[in-house]
Parts: structure tokens; sequence; C-alpha cells
């Protein structure tokens, strides 16, 4: 089969054997698959968890069709549209644990929206709802507002019964489209009064839950726009791995800072987790209330382009490679 993996001299796309699913694990012939941030570390020679070096096939999710099912497999068979998080999916083939597994609704979705989907949906209902401890009546901010995973975040904090959400990015046109995703208010996370922007919204206050894809330069404001007994959700670190960090302002403010991430999480508690995600959302997803816009698609071959697109960090929304 055909895959984009980390060569020598950076992205190309192969002839690889094709995977085999084992007992609990689907193979699917991939139709699309999404790019996510983790992609670019893997693909410059870093590792993600235990995934990175040369050979590794790129992609953390994709929509296509069951090819096989394992023998313990339950819920999915052979022909099934389906939607996944799973690694190697910049390929013809990849195999996913059934646990991540969704079938497609079926609401005229087509493949390259399904996959769109996966990561987004499991990162943020786990970041907002679970680790978050969103509650209904409460405010939000979502931090790196405009990507696919934020713009999800947005829209699963309003569906979950969030009154007020703020998002933000860098970018005065992608700030302007954030309310069709469910921003109350759009801020500029570079500007250095931000936080008081969205203290003046809160009359003072701060958000209850900060959801942080951003890290970085962004640590100190986020508490100060943090009520005090607010939670902030460590998700990403696009801003920066460290950083300044006032050790009092957290003290004064009683916030929990709260980290997540799948790199060492078990087989049973991501199956979990799209088991409450599924249970919460899907229903949303299926009326169209939870929906990613797609910036651009590349056929596989152009998987090294998409991936530039990706880092340029101008588009809103996802960037899908076309099997």
């Amino acid at each position: 089969m055909k895959a984009a993996v980390v060569g020598d001299k950076g992205v190309e796309v192969r002839d690889v054997p094709a995977p085999k699913p084992g007992p609990e694990q689907v193979l699917i012939r991939v139709r699309a698959a999404g790019l996510n941030r983790a992609d670019l570390m893997i693909a410059a020679g870093h590792f993600h968890g235990h995934a990175g070096g040369a050979g590794t096939i790129l992609g953390l999710e994709c929509a296509g069709e069951v090819a096989e099912v394992g023998s313990g497999v339950t819920g999915i068979k052979v022909g099934d549209r389906v939607l996944c998080s799973c690694a190697a999916s910049y390929a013809e083939y990849a195999v996913a644990d059934m646990g991540r597994v969704h079938r497609i609704p079926a609401n005229n979705m087509n493949f390259t929206q399904a996959a769109t989907l996966p990561v987004a949906l499991q990162t943020m209902h786990n970041a907002v709802v679970t680790a978050g401890r969103l509650q209904a009546g409460e405010s939000v901010l979502i931090q790196g507002a405009s990507s696919g995973v934020g713009l999800a975040a947005m829209q699963i904090a309003k569906v979950m019964g969030a009154k007020f959400v703020v998002g933000t990015s860098t970018t005065a046109e992608r700030r302007k489209k954030l309310t069709e995703f469910g921003a109350d208010l759009a801020v500029d996370s570079r500007d250095p009064t931000w936080a008081n922007q969205v203290l003046k919204a809160t009359d003072g206050k701060g958000v209850d839950l900060i959801v942080d894809q951003i890290s970085g330069y962004v640590a100190n404001d986020n508490m100060k726009a943090t009520k005090i007994l607010g939670r902030i959700v460590n998700v990403g670190r696009l801003g920066g791995f460290k950083g300044e960090f006032d050790f009092d302002l957290h003290a004064l403010r009683r916030i929990d800072y709260i980290g997540v991430t799948f790199r060492t999480r078990s087989v049973e508690e991501v199956r979990e987790i799209n088991r409450r995600m599924r249970a919460d959302l899907w229903q949303h997803v299926e009326d169209g209330k939870i929906n990613l816009p797609i910036d651009r698609t590349f056929p596989l071959d152009k998987a090294a382009e998409a991936l530039a697109h990706m880092k340029a960090n101008q588009h809103l929304g996802k960037i899908i490679l076309e099997v």
C-alpha cells in the first residue's frame, strides 16, 4: 500500500506493507485522513509518545470503510463506513482499536467531512467535560480556538450548556469567524490586554474554565483571566513547552491546573473517553450542531505540501488528505 512516511530528507510517499488487525482491532480502507499538530512534530524528526523516527507512517485520524475485523471485535462489521482516531492514518490502510471506531452518521456526511472529527471530538470532550468539569451556565475560554480542535471545543462547550464562550486567535480574519462556531467573544492572545478584556466581559470575575492549547507565553495571563476556584486544562503547547509561571497568582486564584494527553493513557481509558464522548455528543453531530470547516484538501502524494500548509498557520479548521 502507499503511505506517507518520515524519510531521511523529509516526508515521502512510498510503498509499505499493509497492516493486519489484532483480535480487537479494525482494518480500515482509508478514504480521508485529518492533519494534526503532532504530525508536524513527528515529520520534523521528533517523537510523540512512542511514535517517531525514520519510517514512521504519519497520521492520527481517518475515515473510510471497514475492510477486516479481528476475532474479538463487536459492533463493527466489514463494509461499515466509519471514522476513528488511530496511528499511521496517512496511508491506504490503517488499523484502529475497536473502541475508537464509530460509524459515520447517516446524514449525508462524506468521508472528507468525517475525517475532521475523531481527534477533535475525543480530545475536547475529555478536556471540556471530563477533565474541565464544565457545568451548565459556566463560562469557558478556548486558547487556540481557530484550529479544528479549538472550533470543536467551542461547539462542545455550547451544546453542553456553557453560558459564555471566549475564543482566541492571533489573526483578525480568523477571530471574525469564531462567532460562527460558538464564540461570544474573540480575543488575540498576543495582545497584552487580552486578559483584561476577558475580565471586563465577566464583570471582573474571570472565566470558570480555560482549555489551553497554547501554554508558554499565555500561562500567567490564563490565571489572571480565570475565576477564583476556576480550572485550567492544559491540552497543547503551541506557544512553548516552557515559560514563566506565577506561583503566587496560582495560589491566590486557587486554580485547579490539569494536564491531559493521550500518550500515557491505556486502551481501556481511551475506550472510556470515546464512550463518554459518544453518549454526550453523537446526537449533536448527527443534527449538524457540531461540525468542522475544511480549510483545504490534498491528495495523499502531496502530504508534505499539506504539512507545510499547516505549519504556515494560516488555516481555519481542518486540513485533510484524500486517499
